[in-house]
């Protein structure tokens, strides 16, 4: 590894070893195994499909366990820009076109008042270009429209994160993602009229997110009788990994500095690590619906909590009576719970007393998935680990094996896909936070082609936060509704009729 004092200083800064860094550029040369699978979870084989009767007693446990006082953080990951989203309205601004010609850019002009941002949109135009949207249209100035909400004088909504972004209209006012989140967590998270929610927010739009976060916690407050405790953390500077030339060296920026990129959202297990909490909900900031349509998101969100919860008291039976010796009866009672309600399948592994309280004293999820409509996400799957048990995990295609006939199959034919609905419990049987980050299969990242100033360059991502950073936790699959899902990945799935209003 020929690195310079200069470069060994620039890896101390950000907290990171020079063994990690020998670790990575040996993974870019090594690449990372793929994942043995057993089968695709489906419905009677990893994912339960809860019955009428079963989502009340699930949402009564669920209700029961917050009257209990127990600290429950809604944990939401929102440090990604909103640039993605205007991909293709970045491309009509600098195209040759002045007119919109793709279907994407008359839709989005054709609909243009539909959006919740629209007024404020049509302020900036007014304020810059002197006309409002609709001349602007009339006189063929669509460009101007597009530019004034991207750019920096305008809304500058190309640059900013996507949690402060006007997604729904509503008769007080439109709301950012980051409220909805905030109306979410007092309708299915507070605890004894305390709702915890934490974003994990880029560096350079902490102080911006934190003052909306101000501006607008306490109306929330009052009108859902609860009091907010709002915190925020960074993807910390050592999660970062270093970047290489398709050679396997390290990439260098112009300066002959090394070059280092976010480990993706994998990352956030540091600060998931540092969350105080008995019972954590994890969820994306733009999976988020209008309050017309919160009903059915809150119902089943109290139900894998309800499942969870449960779940988990069991456990912790379990792991007590292992502590006090367990009869030959009472291992085979345990045996059996440990495979069939927490689906791991011990293959040729001994299951003895030592195995269970292994399989049982360590973090649990609940991960709701939805049937596969084709939007992309991670699937769940029935894999192989490290210890030759087989358990459920959700897989993203980079870690499976293309040119392996049966495990496409599985992939291309999954029912679900997993939508980032998750609600983990991370204190063990006696009180105690687990050390999530010994629970990461390192085998498990990723590596991606990206570029800088023109030259080719591999990334490397660390295993993701809900695929191999959770690898080794007991994870219970659940179906849940597809009205429960509704990214937004481009601006004109606001369009949608679940973004609109009634």
């Amino acid at each position: 590894m020929n690195l310079s004092e200069k470069d060994m200083q620039q890896i101390a800064q950000r907290g990171i070893s020079a063994k990690k860094i020998e670790n990575q550029l040996h993974q870019f040369e090594t690449g990372f195994p793929f994942l043995k699978l057993e089968a695709a979870a489906a419905i009677g084989n990893g994912i339960l499909a809860p019955t009428d009767d079963e989502r009340k007693q699930y949402v009564s446990a669920w209700q029961q366990y917050k009257a209990e006082g127990k600290r429950i953080v809604k944990f939401v990951p929102a440090s990604g820009a909103a640039s993605r989203m205007f991909k293709n309205i970045f491309s009509f601004v600098d195209g040759d076109s002045s007119v919109p010609t793709t279907d994407f850019e008359k839709k989005y002009f054709d609909e243009i008042e539909k959006f919740a941002f629209y007024d404020e949109l049509d302020a900036v135009c007014q304020k810059n270009e002197g006309k409002g949207i609709k001349e602007l249209m009339a006189e063929s100035n669509y460009k101007a429209i597009a530019a004034n909400m991207l750019n920096p004088q305008g809304l500058n909504y190309g640059q900013l994160p996507k949690g402060m972004l006007l997604f729904h209209k509503y008769d007080d006012g439109a709301r950012t993602p980051m409220e909805e989140h905030l109306v979410e967590g007092a309708l299915y998270a507070a605890s004894k009229g305390e709702a915890n929610v934490h974003f994990t927010v880029s560096h350079e739009h902490m102080d911006f997110f934190r003052k909306k976060v101000a501006d607008k916690a306490d109306g929330y407050a009052q009108k859902y009788g609860v009091k907010y405790d709002i915190t925020f953390s960074e993807q910390k500077p050592s999660t970062d990994t270093i970047a290489a030339n398709p050679d396997n060296t390290p990439f260098r920026n112009d300066d002959g500095s090394l070059l280092f990129r976010p480990g993706g959202h994998g990352a956030l297990i540091e600060n998931l690590n540092e969350i105080d909490a008995d019972v954590i909900f994890i969820k994306n900031i733009d999976n988020v619906v209008p309050d017309r349509l919160k009903p059915e998101t809150v119902e089943w969100k109290q139900v894998i909590a309800g499942i969870l919860v449960t779940l988990q008291q069991k456990a912790f039976d379990y792991l007590n009576i292992l502590d006090n010796g367990a009869t030959g009866e009472q291992l085979e009672e345990i045996a059996a719970f440990v495979e069939k309600c927490l689906c791991c399948q011990p293959k040729g592994a001994t299951v003895d007393a030592d195995y269970l309280r292994r399989k049982l004293n360590r973090p649990m999820r609940v991960c709701g998935v939805v049937k596969n409509v084709g939007e992309p996400g991670g699937g769940p799957f029935l894999t192989y680990n490290q210890d030759g048990t087989v358990s459920l995990q959700i897989l993203e295609s980079s870690q499976i094996d293309t040119d392996n006939k049966e495990y496409m199959k599985m992939f291309t034919q999954g029912t679900h896909f997993n939508p980032v609905d998750l609600v983990c419990a991370v204190r063990d049987y006696k009180g105690q936070p687990f050390d999530l980050p010994k629970y990461v299969d390192k085998t498990t990242g990723f590596i991606s082609s990206k570029s800088k100033g023109g030259k080719e360059l591999k990334a490397l991502e660390l295993p993701g936060l809900w695929n191999g950073a959770m690898s080794d936790w007991s994870t219970v699959f659940v179906e849940v509704p597809l009205g429960t899902f509704n990214p937004v990945k481009t601006v004109n799935d606001l369009l949608r009729e679940q973004h609109q209003q009634a």
